[in-house]
C-alpha cells in the first residue's frame, strides 16, 4: 500500500530513524516514537513527522501513546518495535539480576507491552503487520559459525533477549493469524549501540525492517530475515 501509517518506537536515532526517514521518503505516513521529548521532537522535526512520546518500559506511557495515536491517525497499518538497549557491559560473572531484568524489560517485555497495547488499532487495518527489530546475535546458528561476526561477540543479556524477540515473533505470527508478526536482522550496523564499529551503513542496517514493512501480505508470517533474505536461527 502505498500510504500505510507506520509507528515505530526508539525511532530519534540510529536504525529507529533511518527506517522513519526511509518509510517517509517512500510516502508512508510515519509516526515518530522516543522517550525523550527533545530528541524525539528534534528527530521528528527533521523528517517533517510526527512524534508521540512513548517510554516502551512504562504500561502508562505505551497507553498514552495508543490513545495519541488513535484520536489522530485512528488505526495503525504496521508497528516496528525497534526500540532496544545493549545493558550492562560488566563481565558475565558480574552480571546482576538486575541487569538482567532491565535488558529483558527493554528489549523483550516491551514487545509484548506495545504490541498487545497497539493491537486494537493494527486491528482497524486492512492489512495489519508487525516488525520486531531482532538480531543474528540471538541466533544459535550465527552465533555458532566461526564466519560470522556474531559468533567472536559475547554479550549474554542482549543476545538472550534477541532470541526472546525472535521466539515471540513466531509465537505471535501463530496466535493472532490476521497480523503478520515478522523479525528482522538488521546486521552488524555502525550505530551508538556499538559505538559505531558496526560494518555496514544505517541504511544497509534498515534494509530487512523496511522490507518487511513494506511487502504484501502474501509474503507471510513468522519469518526472521536479513538484508538477504531468510536466515537460521
Amino acid at each position: 500500500m502505498s500510504n500505510d501509517i507506520i509507528f515505530i518506537t526508539g525511532a530519534n536515532k540510529g536504525l529507529g530513524f533511518e527506517t522513519a526517514r526511509r518509510l517517509t521518503e517512500l510516502g508512508h505516513t510515519v509516526i515518530l516514537g522516543a522517550r525523550g521529548r527533545q530528541q524525539g521532537e528534534d528527530a521528528a522535526a527533521k523528517l517533517g513527522i510526527r512524534y508521540v512520546p512513548i517510554d516502551v518500559t512504562s504500561d502508562a506511557s505505551v497507553a498514552g501513546a495508543v490513545a495519541d495515536v488513535e484520536a489522530h491517525e485512528g488505526h495503525v497499518d504496521v508497528l516496528i518495535n525497534n526500540a532496544g538497549i545493549i545493558g550492562s557491559t560488566a563481565p558475565t560473572d558480574q552480571l546482576t539480576g538486575a541487569d538482567a531484568q532491565l535488558v529483558f524489560d527493554t528489549n523483550v517485555a516491551s514487545v509484548v507491552r506495545v504490541t498487545n497495547a497497539f493491537l486494537p488499532l493494527l486491528r482497524k487495518s486492512a492489512e495489519p503487520a508487525v516488525v520486531n527489530v531482532s538480531s543474528g546475535m540471538g541466533s544459535l546458528a550465527l552465533t555458532h559459525d566461526p564466519e560470522r561476526v556474531e559468533s567472536k561477540i559475547v554479550s549474554p543479556l542482549y543476545t538472550a533477549s534477541k532470541a526472546a524477540v525472535t521466539m515471540l515473533t513466531t509465537q505471535y505470527a501463530k496466535a493472532i493469524p490476521v497480523v503478520r508478526f515478522n523479525a528482522a536482522d538488521p546486521g552488524y550496523t555502525a550505530t551508538d549501540l556499538n559505538g559505531h564499529r558496526g560494518t555496514q551503513t544505517v541504511t544497509e542496517g534498515t534494509d530487512a525492517i523496511v522490507t518487511l514493512a513494506t511487502e504484501a501480505p502474501e509474503a507471510g508470517t513468522g519469518r526472521f530475515i536479513d538484508r538477504f533474505g531468510p536466515i537460521t536461527w
